[in-house]
């Protein structure tokens, strides 16, 4: 009798979540100069209407550029909310810091303001006349409400990224009623909510085990 033939076995296949999901931008392209961090901050701040420049910020500098990846830029997005000043000014320091040093810094803090102040000062020459025309206004509207928009998928972005923990949710659904509900004053709501945040996750990070998984 001959040799019966041995039937091979294939691997499994692999699970559609893994084969399918798509992996976040990983920041890397090749770092800019500060010449082209200046363009790319007068860029954001001259084409940005009705706020909303930190998701604008977000889309140009990960998804576009690909100069940062999403963690790093939900870190710095929360560092400068949480430190005095204005949001925006205190995230491209940050952004240009971490691209290009100290001159980075100030090509991202000049870029965000000195063209968007030019502007302003000559829209601010003619804005009694423009105001005349109703479709002045329903383009004022209109961009607020794009700005709205960007700022709300952002923050969809970021809850996303966030480790699937209690703490982490406690402290954004603590921080919002503290702020939206009870109207607690912003400076101790970030101060006390911001260390007692930081004091649990450094003692939950002391006690995890090296290399392990914690989200």
């Amino acid at each position: 009798m001959g040799d019966r033939p041995t039937a091979t076995r294939r691997p499994p296949d692999a699970p559609p979540s893994a084969a399918t999901s798509p992996a976040p931008p990983a920041g890397d392209a090749p770092p800019p100069g500060v010449l082209a961090l200046f363009i790319a901050f007068s860029q954001i701040g001259l084409t940005s209407f009705g706020g909303g420049l930190s998701g604008r910020m977000m889309r140009d500098f990960v998804y576009e550029r690909r100069w940062l990846d999403e963690e790093a830029f939900l870190n710095g997005l929360a560092l400068s909310q949480a430190l005095p000043g204005v949001n925006v000014k205190n995230l491209a320091i940050w952004i240009g810091y971490r691209l290009a040093g100290w001159r980075g810094a100030v090509a991202g803090f000049t870029g965000i303001i000195a063209p968007p102040a030019v502007l302003i000062v000559l829209f601010g020459v003619a804005f009694s006349t423009l105001t005349r025309f109703p479709l002045t206004h329903v383009a004022l509207a209109g961009a607020a409400a794009a700005a709205i928009g960007l700022s709300i998928s952002m923050a969809i972005t970021a809850v996303r990224r966030l480790p699937r923990r209690a703490l982490p949710f406690a402290v954004m659904a603590l921080t919002f009623v503290s702020v939206a509900v009870l109207h607690w004053p912003l400076v101790w709501t970030v101060l006390v909510g911001g260390t007692l945040s930081v004091a649990l996750e450094y003692r939950r990070a002391a006690a995890t085990p090296a290399g392990s998984d914690t989200r």
